[in-house]
């Protein structure tokens, strides 16, 4: 059975890509904005699969690789305070800031703790009555339904030594400012099946209909980002511009509307600083009046740090997608995974993690 399986996923695969190859003629680029598909496409080698008419670029789809420098320095200031225990996700651990990172505080004595969801890190309240614990909202719009979740049982049980830092980002105002890029020549984009799965697709249909840039929401395996590049060149040919939706097994039209209620219910838009991009309006969550009291911002009075980029690296312009993760020169040289100089090659998903792990010799 497992052997029938695989040839019928070979069987599907040829034929994406001799369709791909029938309608990729003229030049085409495309960007996916998900750090998720990025790690795919690199891991299965599909530059390599495709002709070379058909680019595929990355953009800024890890959310711990946006996270501008001065918000890490906001946090490694709030991780060094007495009587603070810091909950934040793994991949954090190790994003340098200015002078440090969480791996080096808790070395030298903060209480930073690794925790997988944001029930963990409640539990750490309820433990340590003592004790603050902040857990570092850092994320797309994935995994802010869990973490207004746990403001609102917060606020319910009146769990006063739990906060949150959050430092969350949305996805559809960084594709507004990406299809506006004069310097960025993109033709479609791979939307992100995660985000999409609680967004829908009504909040970033603008980008076909306003700025002819199609887009389809893809799934994660292989097979699917090559349907998804299918889809895109059929749009071409026919003159279209849409955003489609590749990954119907999870993500619908509408999106997940209980989510998008807690979302709105606990956070509202701010203006957020992207590494590499900059302010952006609306591009940010910030958590509402009526939960101030468990928005760690506000209860720990943090200052605003203005802090530089790492000198010679160039995350910034890998999260644009106007470098490939080879082109810059501390790339495998001075940052790798063991000793990273910057985020992209911290996270898991991050441009320059993928290409160092399975894309070394890829660029087209």
């Amino acid at each position: 059975m497992p052997m029938k399986r695989n040839n019928d996923l070979a069987v599907k695969a040829d034929g994406y890509l001799a369709e791909i190859q029938t309608l990729a003629g003229n030049p085409f680029t495309i960007m996916e904005i998900c750090g998720t598909h990025t790690v795919a496409i690199a891991k299965n080698a599909l530059r390599e699969l495709l002709p070379d008419t058909v680019r595929l670029i990355s953009g800024p789809g890890c959310p711990v690789c946006v996270t501008d420098n001065s918000d890490i320095d906001r946090f490694l200031y709030l991780a060094a305070q007495p009587n603070v225990i810091t909950a934040t996700f793994g991949d954090m651990i190790r994003v340098p800031g200015t002078e440090k990172n969480l791996q080096t505080l808790r070395a030298e004595g903060a209480d930073v703790r690794v925790v997988y969801s944001t029930q963990e890190a409640l539990k750490l309240a309820r433990e340590n009555p003592n004790k603050e614990v902040v857990f570092l909202g850092i994320g797309f719009e994935t995994t802010v339904p869990t973490v207004a979740v746990s403001l609102e049982t917060a606020k319910r049980e009146e769990i006063k030594n739990y906060s949150v830092l959050s430092l969350h980002k949305v996805v559809p105002p960084v594709l507004k400012l990406l299809a506006e890029d004069e310097k960025l020549v993109v033709d479609a984009f791979l939307d992100p099946g995660h985000v999409c799965a609680i967004i829908g697709i009504e909040p970033i249909r603008f980008m076909a209909e306003d700025y002819g840039k199609p887009g389809v929401v893809t799934g994660f395996e292989a097979l699917d980002i090559l349907e998804a590049v299918a889809m895109l060149l059929r749009q071409r040919a026919e003159g279209r511009s849409e955003i489609e939706i590749q990954y119907k097994r999870v993500v619908k039209a509408e999106g997940n509307l209980h989510a998008q209620e807690i979302i709105k219910k606990v956070f509202e838009p701010v203006d957020a600083s992207w590494r590499g991009i900059g302010l952006i309006p609306s591009s940010g969550l910030g958590i509402r009046e009526e939960f101030a009291a468990w928005d760690a911002a506000r209860k720990f009075s943090l200052p605003i740090f203005h802090s530089k980029e790492t000198p010679g690296c160039r995350c910034g312009e890998v999260l644009k997608g106007l470098i490939y993760p080879t082109q810059c020169p501390l790339f495998a040289r001075h940052c790798t995974p063991l000793k990273p100089v910057g985020p992209c090659m911290v996270s898991a998903e991050g441009s320059c993690a993928a290409y160092y792990r399975y894309a070394q010799g890829s660029v087209n």
